[in-house]
């Protein structure tokens, strides 16, 4: 659930990028996935990291940590920040590698995303989820 001091950050269309939070007498841009995007500082520096971001980050493919120290590589199909005291949530699914005969499997993580979720690095791949 989004704490009541975060103010929403929207583009210009109105698509939100994130919040806003205070941090002592600073201010803290929080990014969709419920983490901080910048250090704190000024309120127009929260801003403008935000609006440098974007959202195109999103459709990044991404690594979702096991148990077993295997990552999958994987997708973020669903942002879910939670409203009115219901749990957020985040919800990612197998890469299909843009084919439509590979099975996907969803896997559901609590929102803000676990550290578990990540961004994939250079020439990184995942396992397999199906063995």
């Amino acid at each position: 659930m989004i704490p009541a001091d975060w103010t929403p950050h929207r583009r210009d269309d109105g698509e939100l990028l994130g919040w806003i939070r205070p941090e002592g007498g600073h201010w803290v841009a929080i990014d969709l996935l419920g983490h901080a995007a910048s250090d704190a500082g000024e309120w127009l520096d929260a801003e403008e990291a935000l609006e440098s971001r974007g959202l195109a980050w999103l459709a990044d493919i991404w690594m979702l940590e096991r148990d077993a120290g295997e990552a999958l590589q994987v997708k973020v199909v669903e942002v879910a920040p939670g409203r009115d005291g219901e749990a957020g949530r985040v919800v990612v699914q197998t890469d299909d590698f843009g084919a439509i005969d590979i099975p996907v499997k969803q896997y559901q993580l609590p929102w803000p995303s676990p550290l578990a979720l990540r961004p994939r690095r250079s020439g990184e791949t995942g396992a397999s989820p199906f063995g």
